[in-house]
């Protein structure tokens, strides 16, 4: 008969690991693009320090709950993150901030800023992994029809906040959401006779959007009243150099990846200024100062997490934890693809974070949500509880 191993050793030592090198690379990065930021006189470095401490937390309390108690709780956390989106648009401006012309914060004394949608996105991970999970145990026999029948679902669930946090409006999260969505969509089982012709409809349509924007601008402006700025995002990322009023950042950034060629200039050797370099462009300031071995570096922990996620989903025997941990998998993948892809003209500029990096307490928290799901998992599931195998430092 297997031991049971001790809490200690059952604990995920390796993602501790893994989030504290995120944490000290974080610090650095930020503490240099403060530096040269447009927010003089404010240190964002302390406020990271805080929400970390925080963060850590909420993976104590998250993780203290198993798999059967996430189902029971799936569904009051998602209408209680559809409330907070809906409320958003009513709550006074006093309360609701609105920045940048997006209705997307909620400003909290003396927490400063918070951003519901953050935390939608993991309750919708617990929302469509329950879903799935309920339909399987109900339709044990699957067919066509039942597939179709869970894709309906699983859409309508997503559909609901999705089209909230467009409507505030705010891609970036709003890209993450269909990434999540699609990530547990491919591992929830149903046919790929439904989701070629579903996804490959919207890839031919994405494609033809494409198209008339670059080469038929006319007949969109014409027949849908598509304004020429609209335009300007797309433009941009193709060719900065002729439409620098859209490609401002774009072109800082490329110049300060550019610049920091293979070593970089060293810590706090920033020379381009990029607004928001604490935020949304703070691999641009890893570039720059660190060049292209810190940058490696920073996607190699984002590939050795990835990873990490990845051999929990297939070493669980659980489909409820397999189903998280995919769509946690496709959260932090997007994000971190989406930028890192912006900030080297690989993909047009959004408005979205670098995980674990980028100072913003309510992304980091929400992150940290989800790591607390998946040390969850690795601390309460019969897969990583015996000693058959020592799992507690495998990576």
């Amino acid at each position: 008969m297997e031991k049971p191993l001790k809490k200690f050793d059952r604990f995920d030592w390796t993602l501790t690991l893994l989030l504290l090198l995120f944490f000290l690379t974080s610090c650095f990065a930020i503490y240099s693009a403060q530096k040269t930021g447009q927010y003089v006189g404010q240190n964002f470095l302390y406020k990271q320090i805080f929400w970390y401490v925080v963060g850590s937390g909420i993976i104590g309390v998250v993780m203290m709950f198993d798999s059967d108690q996430y189902r029971k709780l799936s569904w009051y956390l998602y209408g209680f993150g559809v409330f907070l989106l809906i409320f958003l648009f009513f709550a006074p401006a006093s309360i609701a901030e609105e920045r940048n012309g997006a209705k997307s914060w909620f400003f909290i004394e003396p927490f400063g800023s918070i951003q519901p949608s953050e935390f939608m996105k993991v309750f919708l991970i617990l929302a469509l992994s329950s879903t799935i999970y309920a339909h399987h145990t109900k339709h044990t026999i699957k067919t066509l029809q039942t597939d179709f029948l869970l894709f309906i679902k699983l859409g309508f669930i997503t559909a609901l906040p999705l089209g909230m946090i467009m409507l505030q409006p705010d891609l970036g999260t709003s890209l993450v959401v269909i990434a999540i969505f699609t990530g547990i969509i491919l591992v929830s089982g149903i046919t790929w006779k439904i989701i070629l012709p579903l996804y490959g409809g919207g890839a031919a349509f994405g494609t033809g959007i494409l198209y008339l924007v670059i080469w038929k601008p006319e007949f969109l402006k014409k027949y849908l009243g598509v304004k020429t700025y609209q335009f300007g995002r797309i433009y941009a990322w193709l060719d900065p150099e002729s439409y620098p009023e859209y490609g401002y950042h774009l072109l800082k950034s490329l110049s300060a990846i550019g610049s920091g060629m293979l070593t970089g200039k060293g810590i706090n050797g920033s020379e381009v200024y990029i607004p928001e370099s604490h935020t949304d462009f703070i691999f641009s300031v890893i570039g720059e100062e660190f060049g292209f071995v810190g940058g490696s570096f920073v996607i190699s922990l984002y590939f050795l997490l990835i990873y990490h996620l990845t051999k929990t989903a297939l070493d669980t025997n659980d489909p409820f934890n397999t189903y998280i941990s995919a769509g946690v998998i496709s959260m932090i993948t997007f994000h971190v693809f989406q930028n890192i892809g912006m900030t080297i003209q690989l993909l047009p500029i959004t408005g979205i974070p670098l995980p674990f990096i980028s100072y913003g307490g309510s992304s980091l928290m929400g992150n940290m949500l989800a790591m607390g799901l998946i040390y969850g998992i690795r601390f309460h599931h019969k897969t990583y509880m015996f000693a058959s195998k020592d799992r507690s430092f495998d990576i």
